[in-house]
């Protein structure tokens, strides 16, 4: 009996790291701190809880890099991607989950498989020996990241992340607010129609950044000085860099018109999306906020057609640790200092539940191959999970380094010769050369002894 790999944190790194290790016929012991001990953020003790967002952002395979990771993942047999479409809610060209419907089937998938031992219960020291995958994200709990740093030599890296407000849909004024898919984005009536939108004049939103910009912030503690990831900025934030800021991003008008004054433009336009599957809830995109409770209802109210608005969950801010990766991982995303721990997910300076779950992927296959006697090819850099894995482990300065969100300018550049390429047949030619580099990792794979590389037991 092969000896189990140990991950501790059962997000959404963790989860997809498990399922690959299991489909490769190791098991697991998965250690999940909550619902004993909770966080900040989170509101269950299921695996892979969303709390941000429920959004994987977007699905375009071909023009989007994040759209490629997504394509990557599907065909690597992801667990996460597989769940998320299978609880996927129209969001344009996006792709968004029901997230409780999303996480409570990740863990029952997990949870009733043969090779996965689910043990409950905070993890506060860096094991000593055996295959372990720390996939605690960015939430990680006080004693264990004290216990990373110790062993690392490093102080806590940290950014800040903010989560947006969730709103009852039957307290949004329909009267005043309409159903839209910017720019009619869609192949149906559902994703044409996926997003609400509340518009706002141009008095309305000059009261509405007065209103913002006085509000009562969270104040952090030790003169600790806040620093944000640039894609999950608060929109407090962005206001302080200038009073149009909002309008050019989040609360941009273009591609929408009111159905209740189709002749009328917007100076503003608050957007909300579906944020379950019966449409009951709705989250307010691009608004996150460390206001306090108070002023969040108050300022949330001046949007027309929130007036009344019920909040299910309101915003928040919270710290996130992260490791110097290039600076502390291997290639094989190794600790250097303890090569039986490998990190996957937020926590090596990836951003996003996308790029997360990918290392958790990447880290799963690999560390399974390593307690086979498996030796797996390189990932290669022209595939999207191989752009990620080279930044964190090498690519990026590590006396700069910051979480990035996955992105074309991590690719190898497409050869220019033949002439200049405009930005779209950059983008397809970048995919297209990644999908055919994925297809052949995943091949070559497989070569070394695909008789170890087993069906998963419970689809047997």
């Amino acid at each position: 009996m092969t000896h189990p790999i140990h991950i501790i944190g059962g997000g959404l790194a963790g989860s997809e790291a498990a399922w690959q290790i299991v489909r490769m016929g190791v098991p697991v012991v998965l250690h999940e701190m909550r619902p004993h001990t909770g966080t900040f953020a989170h509101r269950t003790g299921n695996l892979a809880e969303m709390v941000c967002s429920n959004s994987f952002r977007s699905d375009d395979d071909e023009n989007n890099a994040v759209g490629l990771l997504h394509w990557e993942m599907r065909v690597a047999d992801g667990l996460i991607m597989a769940t998320a479409d299978t609880h996927a809610l129209p969001a344009g060209g996006a792709l968004a989950v029901d997230r409780d419907l999303f996480s409570q089937a990740v863990t029952d998938r997990l949870r009733s498989h043969p090779l996965v031992t689910v043990a409950e219960g905070e993890v506060t020291a860096l094991p000593a020996d055996g295959p372990t995958i720390i996939a605690t994200g960015p939430l990680t709990s006080g004693a264990l990241a004290e216990a990373i740093a110790a062993e690392t030599g490093q102080d806590a890296l940290a950014f800040f992340d903010a989560i947006a407000p969730i709103v009852h849909f039957e307290s949004v004024d329909m009267d005043v607010a309409w159903m839209q898919s910017r720019y009619d984005k869609g192949e149906t009536e559902e994703e044409r129609t996926a997003y609400l939108n509340c518009p706002m004049t141009r008095e309305e939103y000059e009261a509405f950044i007065d209103a913002l910009l006085a509000a009562e912030k969270t104040e952090f503690h030790d003169g600790e000085t806040a620093q944000y990831f640039d894609g999950c900025l608060p929109i407090e934030v962005m206001a302080e860099r200038g009073r149009e800021t909002l309008r050019f991003g989040p609360m941009k008008p273009i591609g929408l018109t009111n159905s209740h004054k189709p002749d009328e433009k917007a100076c503003a336009v608050v957007q909300l999306r579906r944020d379950n599957a019966l449409g009951t809830l709705y989250n307010i995109v691009g608004f996150q906020t460390k206001m306090k409770y108070g002023s969040q209802t108050s300022v949330f109210r001046m949007i027309p057609g929130l007036t009344e608005a019920r909040f299910a969950r309101l915003g928040g801010i919270h710290r996130n640790t992260f490791l110097n990766s290039p600076r502390l991982l291997d290639s094989q995303m190794r600790l250097k200092s303890k090569p039986h721990l490998r990190f996957a997910g937020q926590i090596t300076g990836v951003e996003g539940y996308v790029e997360s779950a990918a290392m958790g992927l990447l880290a799963g296959r690999l560390a399974a191959a390593e307690v086979l006697g498996l030796s797996l090819p390189p990932v290669p850099e022209d595939t999207a999970m191989g752009a990620l894995l080279s930044h964190i482990t090498g690519g990026a300065d590590a006396k700069t380094f910051q979480p990035m969100n996955v992105n074309f300018g991590l690719f190898r550049p497409i050869d220019a010769r033949g002439g200049r390429r405009g930005r779209k047949e950059r983008y397809k030619a970048y995919t297209d050369r990644a999908k055919e580099a994925w297809q052949g990792w995943l091949a070559a794979c497989a070569k070394p002894d695909a008789s170890r590389q087993l069906a998963d037991p419970a689809e047997s």
